[in-house]
């Protein structure tokens, strides 16, 4: 039963992986090019697959640390930096789309203002209308506010996703520490070892160099 319960597990993130390929792919295509609306659905089934790709990250962790061997620690551990690598790569797309999104919007922004004040030297402009385009621009504006809470929290994301990540590697390394409880006996030992063989060879040398020394005031 373990052992389909991790094979399931595996054969979960596996998949999961194969549908984040596929989504990444799309969406740098589209960062790439001119964003053409789609990008907040391509965002959002990123972010949801993601969650689920953790979640089953966080399954296997728990399923090593009851027990599993080495070998299925180091396939966990493959699988963590799988997730690490993409979540990464996510938010600093969605951060290049971001900012050139911004930028678009500063442009729009400029030429709205260049006409309205266009308009309004020749006398072709209403006052509404000027207002409009102001409460336009003010609307953009927030948007871009929001882009940037929006940046925030992916980087708090990353940095949550980091802090787990190392968490998983020192918890590993305590179960190694704890399996193997023979390992610092023998580094021990060899370091023991070293050091004898240090001061015997000093000693050696020491004996030699007054023996030369007596021979040389002798003659």
């Amino acid at each position: 039963m373990e052992a389909s319960s991790w094979d399931a597990l595996r054969k979960q993130a596996r998949k999961l992986e194969a549908q984040l390929d596929e989504l990444m792919n799309s969406y740098r295509r589209l960062v790439s090019t001119k964003p053409d609306g789609s990008e907040s659905d391509l965002e959002s089934g990123i972010e949801r697959f993601l969650k689920q790709l953790q979640q089953v990250n966080s399954q296997m962790q728990t399923w090593v640390s009851s027990g599993g061997s080495e070998i299925l620690s180091h396939t966990l551990t493959r699988h963590r930096e799988i997730l690490q690598d993409l979540t990464q790569e996510f938010y600093r797309l969605r951060s290049s789309l971001r900012a050139k999104q911004e930028h678009a919007s500063l442009l729009l922004d400029f030429r709205d203002f260049e006409r309205a004040r266009l308009d309004m030297e020749d006398g072709a402009g209403s006052v509404d209308q000027a207002l409009l385009k102001e409460q336009a621009a003010l609307s953009r504006s927030s948007g871009q506010m929001d882009g940037v809470i929006s940046q925030a929290q992916a980087t708090l994301g990353a940095l949550v996703l980091q802090r787990s990540t190392f968490g998983g590697i020192s918890s590993k390394i305590s179960n190694v520490g704890s399996r193997l409880p023979t390992v610092n006996h023998i580094l021990s030992a060899i370091r023991r070892k070293k050091s004898m063989d240090t001061i015997i060879l000093s000693l050696v040398a020491s004996v030699c160099t007054f023996l030369i020394l007596i021979y040389w005031l002798s003659k």
